[in-house]
């Protein structure tokens, strides 16, 4: 929990895009219809990218401590600043990983009820 209380605003912000694709998910688990799974779809390419952001926005973020550092030496400094640039991808990543188990559960109960 620390790492989210430390995280800056932008790894906020690309955390919180993956909480829209799981969220849409769980409705479309309840709720399946074509247009769900459309915004399914695009929600999810939008959670990789800010994803891949973060991480990125992560190691150039390291990389200017680095150079700014008086002796470039990897320190458990610069371990745990790696380490907490990768929680945005972990934490998008699983966001998915959910929400498309919720999406199967979705495409399951649509063909249950087409009497497949």
């Amino acid at each position: 929990m620390e790492v989210f209380a430390n995280a800056g605003i932008m790894a906020r912000a690309t955390m919180f895009v993956g909480l829209l694709p799981l969220t849409m998910g769980i409705v479309y688990a309840f709720w399946p219809t074509e247009q769900r799974l459309m915004l399914m779809r695009t929600l999810s390419l939008a959670t990789v990218f800010a994803a891949v952001a973060g991480v990125g926005l992560g190691f150039i973020n390291e990389l200017r401590f680095l150079s700014r550092s008086a002796t470039v030496t990897f320190s458990q400094q610069v371990a745990a600043g790696l380490a907490e640039s990768l929680v945005t991808l972990f934490f998008d990543f699983g966001c998915l990983a959910v929400a498309w188990l919720g999406v199967t559960v979705g495409l399951w109960r649509r063909h249950e009820s087409v009497g497949g």
